[in-house]
C-alpha cells in the first residue's frame, strides 16, 4: 500500500467517524431534551399526586360498574 493509499483510507475513516461523532451528538442532544420534558411531566405528576392526597375531593371519583354486575 502506497503512501497515497494509506492517506485516502485514513481521509475517508476519518470522515465516517466525523459524521458518526455528529449523529451521536444530534441523538445524546434530542434524547437531553426528551429527558427534560419527562422531568417536567414526573414532577407535574408529583404535584398532582400530593394536591389529592391533601385533599381527597380533588380525585376524580371511580367509574361506576359496568351494567352486567
Amino acid at each position: 500500500m502506497t503512501d497515497t493509499e494509506r492517506i485516502e483510507r485514513l481521509e475517508t475513516t476519518l470522515a465516517y467517524q466525523e459524521q458518526a461523532i455528529e449523529d451521536l451528538s444530534k441523538t445524546v442532544t434530542e434524547q437531553w431534551a426528551q429527558i427534560a420534558e419527562l422531568k417536567r411531566l414526573i414532577g407535574n405528576l408529583g404535584e398532582r399526586l400530593r394536591e389529592i392526597a391533601d385533599n381527597p375531593a380533588l380525585a376524580e371519583p371511580p367509574e361506576p360498574p359496568p351494567p352486567h354486575y
